[in-house]
């Protein structure tokens, strides 16, 4: 008898239809009902990445909520104004643009993958977790796709 590898998300949708057939709940059900990300919330995370390729705290500033938080695999969370000493002073100059390639979310979060162009024509690609408030950035958590996946680490990356 052969055997068949099957991936881990095969694995997984099979275990979640059987499941579903189990309870007798069709597969498209939700467990529960959420929001689409609004537009208005879509151009506010925009408006983030736009503000970090123009340089102007000032934008990035007017989209953050008073009480924002930032924290990644090397950061605790910090409030803004340790964001703005620890990451926007520090990383700002080695930024050229983003690319963002999805932004998806439900109600007041959002994932957004992106490509980031550096100053020096280096890319890297992250993924960050959003939580918005009232139009603004609440919280954002930064998920590093490599060992340097970081404006300055990329940027003077000798590999």
């Amino acid at each position: 008898m052969r055997e068949r590898a099957m991936s881990r998300r095969t694995m997984l949708g099979a275990g979640a239809c059987a499941l579903a057939a189990a309870t007798g709940i069709p597969p498209s059900v939700s467990a529960h009902s959420e929001k689409a990300l609004s537009p208005k919330n879509e151009e506010t995370i925009r408006k983030y990445y736009a503000a970090w390729e123009s340089k102007d705290w000032h934008a990035i500033d007017a989209v953050l909520a008073e009480d924002f938080t930032f924290s990644s695999p090397l950061d605790d969370p910090m409030s803004k104004s340790a964001f703005k000493t620890g990451c926007w002073d520090t990383q700002v100059a080695y930024i050229n643009r983003f690319d963002l390639k999805q932004v998806v979310g439900t109600d007041n979060e959002a994932l957004v993958m992106y490509v980031c162009h550096t100053a020096n024509g280096k890319t890297f690609r992250n993924v960050e977790y959003f939580q918005l408030r009232h139009n603004k950035v609440k919280a954002v958590e930064c998920y590093f796709g490599g060992k340097s996946s970081f404006p300055s680490a990329v940027s003077t990356d000798k590999g």
